[in-house]
């Protein structure tokens, strides 16, 4: 893999997104959100710094859903039956998306305390 061309490490990631989107529902979901996110920061036109945080937050959310889903998988393929500390590894992974996706709510909701009222009522009106 080393000294490949930008363009085909490129496609890589590209199927690894694509893998993902068709194989995990929690991908699936994860992106669901980052798209309604960003039609809320169109909608409430928060100041730029708002843009940039909200987007970084989205992305650590949707990269620790592919390595979730990267490190479940292979720890399916190399050990396919039950046994208690595969569970805690995957439940670790699990709660480390979970960590991100509470922040990210956090996030989202001081950016609407911030934008203030005045935001809201030029979506309403």
């Amino acid at each position: 893999m080393k000294g490949r061309p930008f363009h085909e490490r490129l496609s890589f990631a590209l199927a690894g997104l694509k893998a993902a989107w068709v194989r995990e529902v929690s991908f699936r979901t994860q992106t669901m959100f980052v798209g309604a996110v960003g039609i809320g920061l169109l909608i409430l036109k928060p100041a730029p710094i708002w843009w940039a945080v909200v987007a970084l937050v989205c992305a650590i959310v949707l990269a620790l859903e592919l390595l979730n889903s990267a490190i479940e998988g292979v720890i399916d393929l190399l050990h396919p039956g039950l046994h208690p500390e595969i569970k805690v590894v995957k439940d670790m992974v699990a709660g480390a998306v979970l960590a991100i996706s509470l922040a990210a709510v956090a996030i989202a909701v001081a950016m609407v305390v911030e934008t203030g009222p005045s935001a809201w009522s030029r979506w309403v009106s």
